[in-house]
């Protein structure tokens, strides 16, 4: 709560970063529906009052949450793939810095599958599509790429192979959550991804797919 007397004031973007946080940190505890904006309040410091200062509403709170998601996940991933020496290899180091995210972050898929759980199409849904809509195309652009320098099996689809890989992260987080323990996906991780590449990397005349990942990726942190 607010304590009274003299205090400098945070500026709205201060406090709506400290509200959006306090929320992700909330949803990796407990479900995002239960989380009203007393508790965010709480959280914080605030009157609950005092949110919709910063807040039009709990929604904007959630879409500001979601927002963040996506930009700082593919930032990361972007990142991480730019900085790999081949696109097998980019591949791998964007798979790593998914979970890598999840683990530090693990009320962000919380809140997506919240989400996703409502049938109606909502502002905070829209954003869940755009972000798996940059993700998808991330990985599209890599796998053709790998793809050009044959570094694939012949006849691999891409598009199957771009919802694999996507479908492996996201079997890998839903599998934490349900244990409840979100680390162990660090130390899954490797060997669902080496399964992965097994199953597209050219063989035969062309390189073994263990030569196109890098052994510094091999296990996360």
């Amino acid at each position: 709560m607010e304590r009274s007397g003299k205090r400098s004031k945070q500026p709205t973007e201060v406090r709506q970063v400290s509200l959006v946080e306090a929320a992700l940190q909330l949803a990796a505890q407990r479900s995002p529906a239960d989380i009203t904006t007393g508790d965010l309040a709480q959280a914080v410091g605030i009157t609950q009052g005092a949110v919709f200062r910063h807040f039009a509403s709990k929604e904007a709170i959630w879409l500001a949450a979601l927002e963040w998601s996506t930009d700082t996940l593919m930032t990361r991933l972007q990142a991480a793939a730019s900085a790999a020496p081949s696109p097998l290899a980019a591949l791998q180091a964007v798979f790593k810095a998914h979970v890598d995210f999840v683990v530090a972050h693990p009320g962000v898929p919380r809140v997506i599958f919240q989400e996703l759980q409502h049938a109606q199409d909502t502002v905070l849904k829209a954003c869940v599509r755009s972000l798996m809509q940059q993700y998808r195309t991330l990985i599209t652009r890599l796998l053709q790429r790998a793809h050009d320098q044959r570094l694939l099996a012949p006849g691999t689809d891409l598009q199957a192979a771009a919802v694999l890989f996507i479908g492996s992260v996201q079997g890998l987080v839903m599998q934490s959550l349900i244990s409840g323990q979100v680390q162990a996906m660090a130390a899954q991780a490797p060997g669902v991804f080496t399964i992965y590449l097994r199953g597209l990397a050219v063989h035969g005349g062309g390189a073994p797919a263990s030569k196109h990942i890098d052994p510094t990726l091999k296990e996360t942190s």
